[in-house]
């Protein structure tokens, strides 16, 4: 019976990672493509803080879906390990994976705060909502990231067994292995950006009710109302994605628990989902945006139409003139 419930657990891994994890992939990077096309095409997007934050986020997060999510549907999908086969690739794709995620979570969570910010009602704290201060504070948490991904860089090794011969990519220093899973998975990856998403989501959720009502310049009204619909929306999925992955990793630091064969099934089956959940808030901004805003969806055909598609059949119409001239 044990060993029925483990290769059941085993298959639903395999299972999950397969049928989720590639059409979160490609959906995914597709969707943040267009995301980067319509917030960089449009001025009003160009010129707003929390469009910035979120055209970061979307370049950081194609990034951590090929640097992260391609692998991990290669070796638990397929049973694939590039981690294994090049300590370069070992060290590279972790260094960068956890890098840039946390650029992402950075962004989202700037984003968050510069909409509670922009729907105050003191001008003081509107003020506060710039592009340039949203570049400074962006250029910044990435330089901070990135120094900070250098223990990632140095921690992790190709590391053979010698009774084995079997090869695995791992940390090579044990004290930072308990640092990574107490305070980089539960505080940087978890509670740090599950309490700054609930905490001003809410307060910018309570400041929007009383928008409509304040003497702001139409346009510049609509573009708070949008943005604040679609990061408010990304931010309670956000909380759904995160809050699994945090909850498993701090279920397995007992040890109690993982030195049963069928517990460590289940936690590793659940594990699985909640990393795949996790994916899923790095590739569903683009598909929440066009739910949560009808103007986004116009936004979206006016960029790719108008914009893009018809200046392009217009070069190719004045292209086959000159041609046809010669």
């Amino acid at each position: 019976m044990s060993q029925y419930i483990i290769s059941t657990a085993n298959l639903i891994s395999h299972r999950v990672t397969t049928y989720l994890g590639i059409p979160i992939f490609i959906f995914g990077v597709i969707g943040e493509f267009l995301n980067i096309i319509v917030f960089l095409s449009l001025k009003t997007f160009r010129q707003n803080s929390c469009a910035f934050y979120l055209t970061i986020m979307a370049m950081v997060s194609i990034g951590y879906l090929f640097t992260d999510l391609l692998t991990f549907i290669m070796m638990y999908g397929y049973n694939i390990y590039w981690t294994k086969q090049s300590r370069f690739y070992c060290v590279v794709r972790e260094g960068f994976a956890h890098t840039f995620m946390l650029i992402a979570l950075a962004c989202l969570c700037l984003a968050i705060i510069d909409q509670f910010l922009a729907t105050c009602s003191s001008p003081r704290w509107q003020q506060l909502c710039n592009i340039n201060l949203a570049r400074r504070l962006c250029l910044t948490f990435i330089v901070l990231w990135f120094l900070y991904g250098i223990l990632f860089f140095i921690s992790y090794d190709l590391v053979t067994d010698i009774s084995t011969g079997n090869s695995n990519c791992k940390v090579i220093n044990e004290a930072v292995k308990q640092y990574l899973k107490i305070w980089h998975v539960l505080i940087f990856l978890g509670v740090l950006p599950l309490s700054i998403t609930i905490i001003f989501g809410y307060l910018a959720y309570r400041n929007v009710k009383k928008l409509s009502y304040r003497t702001l310049p139409l346009v510049r009204r609509r573009l708070d109302q949008q943005l604040t619909v679609m990061v408010l929306t990304q931010a309670i999925f956000s909380v759904f994605t995160i809050t699994p992955y945090t909850v498993i990793n701090a279920i397995i630091l007992d040890p109690y628990l993982t030195q049963d064969p069928i517990a460590k099934a289940i936690l590793y089956s659940a594990g699985i989902l909640s990393i795949i959940l996790l994916y899923s808030c790095f590739a569903s901004p683009f598909y929440i945006y066009i739910c949560a805003s009808e103007r986004f969806r116009h936004q979206l055909v006016f960029v790719l139409y108008k914009m893009h598609l018809q200046r392009w059949r217009r070069r190719n119409v004045v292209i086959d003139f000159v041609i046809s001239q010669h």
